[in-house]
């Protein structure tokens, strides 16, 4: 089992604090960080945060929040060999051949430790500022994670789609890792389908390991029936019980679940990343290893 850090971008936006989290975590023996996205934060927003009871964002419109890829790219050329992960890029907002060229630069520049976590996001009034159709954000995920793998596999390729229609293109350089994994976030039963299709993994964003079962069940399902081999997939999911005193039964119930990677929130280690990712590196990861 790998553990990961969640909203690192979030929590830590800044260069130098950013630099110590990821060196921390990676000292501790955790296999990745995960980063999120808002391209721009309303000021007011009917649309309702599915994440939180409140219904609303953590912080405010002034919080820092920068763009996954870039901080992904400071991150990566201070560690070697932590994995970076967008949890989730909001991919229907982007131009899926700039998403193709960037992550797959990424990839090279990092020696192969990028993997694209995408969702069809929530905020409608965001899609509104962009000038894309909120209505659209599912078909125009389906397409542009379909399209970005055209690109990522070769060469004097094209796409024919209702959103993006191209011919005759090549995208280099090719990911290091082939294939990159496309890690599909969502809490809905259509975001299991998605991943099981076109996905090589799924994030829930929802509670206990009970929770998930019917969720991992749905893309196991949809695999099966778009001719691909269930088995492949990873499942991640954040565990809380994981930061308290009797970690290893809530662990024990996730890895029955079938996760391989839990996720756990970097603000829950930033007072003293040194400190408490050691500590936590030494009384779990290592127990589990």
């Amino acid at each position: 089992m790998n553990f990961a850090l969640h909203f690192a971008n979030l929590v830590c936006p800044g260069p130098d604090e950013a630099v110590r989290l990821a060196r921390a975590a990676e000292a501790a023996g955790f296999e990745s960080m995960l980063t999120v996205e808002h391209v721009v934060w309303p000021t007011h927003y009917d649309s309702v945060y599915p994440y939180s009871p409140s219904g609303r964002l953590p912080g405010g419109p002034d919080t820092p929040l920068p763009d996954p890829l870039i901080w992904m790219a400071h991150v990566a050329a201070c560690t070697t060999t932590l994995r970076f992960v967008t949890g989730v890029l909001v991919l229907p907002q982007r131009n899926p051949l700039i998403v193709a060229k960037q992550v797959a630069t990424l990839d090279a520049m990092s020696g192969g430790r990028i993997e694209l976590g995408v969702g069809v996001g929530w905020l409608r009034e965001e899609f509104d500022a962009l000038g894309v159709p909120f209505s659209e954000r599912g078909s125009r995920t389906d397409e542009y994670l379909e399209a970005i793998r055209a690109l990522w596999e070769g060469d004097d390729v094209g796409y024919a789609g209702r959103h993006v229609r191209f011919r005759g293109m090549s995208c280099n350089p090719k990911p290091v890792q082939r294939p990159l994994p496309i890690i599909v976030g969502g809490h809905a039963p259509a975001a299991a389908r998605r991943a099981g299709r076109l996905g090589d993994g799924f994030f829930p964003a929802t509670g206990a390991a009970g929770d998930l079962v019917p969720l991992f069940d749905e893309v196991r399902r949809a695999a099966e029936a778009a001719g691909r081999d269930p088995q492949a997939l990873r499942f991640m999911a954040g565990c809380p019980d994981a930061l308290g005193e009797e970690p290893f039964p809530a662990l024990e119930q996730l890895a029955t679940a079938g996760v391989s990677r839990v996720v756990l929130p970097a603000h829950a280690f930033a007072a003293d990343p040194d400190e408490l990712l050691g500590r936590f590196g030494e009384r779990v990861i290592a127990a589990l290893r």
